[in-house]
C-alpha cells in the first residue's frame, strides 16, 4: 500500500502523514512538492538521522493531501499537528491547557474573563499565558483600571439598580442602563489597546476624554480620567524601554540540550519589554534549535491572537522564514518580518531571551535530575533506618481537623523516591467523635490494610482486575505524621491486620525526630541529610493533600449551606448544582445559561442563583 501510494504521489504543494501498523499518525509534514519531499525518506537512508530512521521503520501507511499552495500547506500542517500531536513531531508541551484572556465581543456588553478554550466565536484572545499567576494578575489590574462587568450573564438582564462595583468605580452598570452600547464598546478597546502593550494610545485617549470633560464642567469625571491615567502611567514606568522607535516585536529564542528543548519568548509592545513566557518542547530525536525554532513559530502563532509586526528569532530558518511570513502577513493584515539580527540592539535582545532559555532548560534538567537521583536517596534512607531491603514503594499518614469537626486522612504515596500522584487517597473518618488524631490514625491504618486484603481475594477470584484496586499493593516502608502515640496506633492497627512485618517509623514535626516501635530514644539525621528530606516530602505531601481534602469538604458544606439561601433551590437542585460546581468559586463564576441547562434547573431559579453570587461578592 505504501509503495502504491509513493508511486501516484502529485508533484504539488500540499501535507502527508506517515502512519504505523496501528494506523496512528506519528509523523506531519509539508511540503511545495510531495512527490520529491516525500520519496527523499526512502533515498539514502544511510544518511537519514537517527529519528527518521526509527520513524520509517515504524511507518506502515501514508496518506497526503494537496493544497493551493505552500501556506496552505504550512496552516493545514499546523491544524493536524495541533489535532494529533503525532510523535515524531516537536510538539509544545500542554499548549491545550494553557490560559488566555477572552474579551467576549459577540455580547451587547462585553466582558473580560480567563478561558482555556480558544473557539471561533467572535471574542478577541490574548495568551497563551503559560503561568496562572500572570493571568490572574492582568485580570485584577483591568478590573483596576477600566470600569467594565464582571457579571456572568452572556444576555444582560436589567435591574432596577446598579450593584456594588458601580458605586465603587468598578463598573459603568449596564445592566441599570447607565451607560449605552456605543460608551461600553468604547472601554472595551481601550482594554483591548492595553493588552495588545499600547498602553500610550489608551492613555492619549484618556487625557483627551478628561480634557473634554473638565471644558464641559464635568469635574467628578474629570478626576476619575485622571485617577485611571496616574494608575496606567505607573504601570509604564515598571516596563523597560528596548527600543527607542517604538515597535511591537517578539523575541524567539530556543536552546536544545539533552534530548530537551526551551524557548523564551519576549514580548515587546511599543518599544517596552512587557513581559515574557518560556515553553517546553517535546523532541522526538537529535533536532537542532533550528528546527525547534521553526516548528514553535507553526505552532505558537497558530493560536495566536496578536501577531507583533517583527518577529526575531535566534536561528536561521533559511527558506521556511519567508513561507511562515506570507502566513503571518495573511493573518495580521499587514506585513510581518522574521528576521535573525546580526549586530546592533536588536542582536543583543536575542542573545538575553536566548540566556533566559538556556536558564530555564538547566532548571528544568535539574528538576529531572533530581527525579532520578530520587532512587539513591531511597537506597540511603533503607540504610539509615535499618530496613532489609530498599522501601521502594512508601506511604505516608496525616490527619486534619479543626476542632474535632470533619476529621479526615490522607495517604500519599512515593515510588522510587517520586510522588505517585495517581496513588494517594483520602478518608473521612468514620467512627471517632471529637478530635482524637491517635484513634483517628488506627481507623485509616485499619481500613488500608483491611482493605488490602479483600481486594487480594476478589483479584484471586476473578473478580476485581488489578488496576482498579487501589490497596491491593503493600507498602515496603510506613511514615505516619507526628510522635508516639500516632506510632503507637499505627502499629495496633498493622498487628491487627497481619501485617506488622512491614516497617512502621513516626516523623514529628518541628524537631522533625524519627520514632521506631520499640525503640526508646527517636533517630535524629543531619538537617542536610537527603534521606530526612525525602521523609519530609512525604510527609509535607501527606499534609498537603490532608488539609486540601479537609478543605474541600468544609466549602461543600458551607455551599450547601449558601443554596439554603436561595429561593426555589430544593434538595434535587441542590445537589445537582453541588455535582455540576463542587466549589463556591466555580459556581459563583457560572455563566445563567450553563446553569440553567442543570438537569432539574430553569432559567429562573439560574437567574436566582447567579443574582445571589452576584449580590453577595
Amino acid at each position: 500500500m505504501l509503495q502504491e501510494t509513493l508511486r501516484h504521489l502529485p508533484d504539488r504543494p500540499g501535507v502527508y502523514l506517515f502512519k504505523d501498523s496501528e494506523d496512528k499518525i506519528i509523523y506531519v509534514g509539508k511540503a511545495v512538492s510531495l512527490k520529491n519531499r516525500v520519496r527523499s525518506y526512502f533515498h539514502a537512508t544511510s544518511g537519514q538521522s537517527p529519528k527518521v530512521a526509527l520513524m520509517m521503520e515504524k511507518a506502515a501507511d501514508l496518506e497526503y493531501i494537496i493544497t493551493d499552495s505552500e501556506i496552505e500547506a504550512l496552516i493545514l500542517e499546523s491544524n493536524l499537528i495541533k489535532t494529533h500531536y503525532p510523535r515524531y513531531n516537536i510538539l509544545l508541551r500542554d499548549d491545550k491547557s494553557y490560559p488566555f484572556l477572552k474579551v467576549t465581543l459577540g455580547e451587547d456588553f462585553p466582558r473580560v474573563h480567563i478561558t482555556r478554550r480558544v473557539l471561533k466565536d467572535g471574542a478577541k484572545y490574548f495568551g497563551p499565558y503559560t503561568r496562572v499567576g500572570a493571568v490572574n494578575e492582568t485580570l485584577k489590574l483591568i478590573g483596576r483600571l477600566f470600569p467594565l462587568r464582571t457579571c456572568r450573564d452572556k444576555i444582560l438582564q436589567p435591574k432596577s439598580r446598579p450593584c456594588l462595583n458601580y458605586h465603587i468605580g468598578r463598573c459603568l452598570a449596564p445592566c441599570a442602563g447607565l451607560v449605552d452600547k456605543e460608551n461600553y464598546r468604547a472601554r472595551i478597546k481601550e482594554v483591548i489597546l492595553f493588552l495588545e502593550g499600547r498602553q500610550e494610545e489608551v492613555v492619549k485617549k484618556l487625557r483627551d476624554r478628561m480634557e473634554q470633560a473638565a471644558e464641559n464642567m464635568e469635574f467628578e469625571l474629570a478626576a476619575r480620567l485622571r485617577d485611571q491615567i496616574i494608575a496606567i502611567e505607573e504601570v509604564l514606568e515598571k516596563q523597560k524601554i528596548v527600543s527607542c522607535s517604538g515597535e511591537d516585536q517578539d523575541i524567539v529564542a530556543a536552546v536544545v540540550e539533552q534530548g530537551q528543548a526551551a524557548v523564551m519568548v519576549f514580548f515587546v509592545r511599543g518599544g517596552k519589554l512587557l513581559g515574557r513566557d518560556s515553553f517546553s518542547l517535546k523532541i522526538p530525536g537529535d533536532e537542532s534549535a533550528q528546527e525547534v525554532v521553526n516548528s514553535f513559530l507553526k505552532q505558537y502563532y497558530h493560536s495566536a491572537d496578536f501577531i507583533p509586526g517583527e518577529i526575531l528569532i535566534s536561528s536561521e530558518l533559511d527558506d521556511e522564514a519567508e513561507v511562515l511570513s506570507r502566513w503571518l502577513s495573511e493573518k495580521k493584515g499587514t506585513r510581518v518580518h522574521i528576521r535573525r539580527p546580526k549586530r546592533g540592539e536588536k542582536r543583543k535582545l536575542v542573545e538575553m531571551a536566548a540566556q533566559n532559555a538556556q536558564m530555564a532548560l538547566e532548571e528544568a534538567l535539574l528538576r529531572a535530575e533530581s527525579i532520578r537521583d530520587g532512587s539513591k536517596d531511597v537506597t540511603e534512607l533503607g540504610d539509615i533506618l535499618g530496613l532489609i531491603g530498599r522501601p521502594v514503594r512508601m506511604e505516608c499518614y496525616d490527619i486534619s481537623n479543626i476542632q474535632g469537626a470533619e476529621t479526615v486522612a490522607s495517604m500519599a504515596v512515593f515510588v522510587e523516591g517520586r510522588p505517585a500522584t495517581e496513588e494517594y487517597r483520602h478518608f473521612k473518618i468514620k467512627t471517632v467523635v471529637g478530635q482524637n488524631d491517635f484513634a483517628a490514625m488506627h481507623e485509616v491504618l485499619d481500613r488500608r490494610f483491611r482493605r488490602s486484603k479483600e481486594e487480594k481475594e476478589l483479584i484471586r477470584l476473578g473478580l476485581l482486575s488489578t488496576k482498579k484496586a487501589g490497596f491491593s499493593v503493600l507498602p515496603d516502608l510506613v511514615i505516619v505524621d507526628g510522635g508516639k502515640g500516632q506510632l503507637s496506633a499505627a502499629r495496633e492497627a498493622m498487628e491487627k491486620n497481619g501485617v506488622s512485618d512491614i516497617p512502621l517509623f513516626a516523623l514529628a514535626k518541628e524537631e522533625e525526630l524519627i520514632f521506631k516501635p520499640g525503640e526508646e530514644y527517636p533517630l535524629r539525621l543531619p538537617i542536610d541529610s537527603k534521606a530526612l528530606y525525602l521523609l519530609q516530602r512525604i510527609r509535607d505531601e501527606a499534609h498537603r493533600f490532608a488539609v486540601a481534602y479537609h478543605r474541600q469538604l468544609r466549602t461543600k458544606r458551607n455551599l450547601k449551606s449558601l443554596l439554603d439561601e436561595i429561593e426555589g433551590v430544593g434538595k434535587v437542585r441542590k445537589r445537582a448544582l453541588l455535582k455540576a460546581y463542587p466549589t463556591i468559586q466555580s459556581l459563583a463564576e457560572a455563566d445563567v445559561d450553563d446553569l440553567a441547562g442543570i438537569p432539574g434547573m430553569n432559567r429562573k431559579t439560574a437567574l436566582e442563583v447567579a443574582k445571589y453570587f452576584e449580590t453577595n461578592k
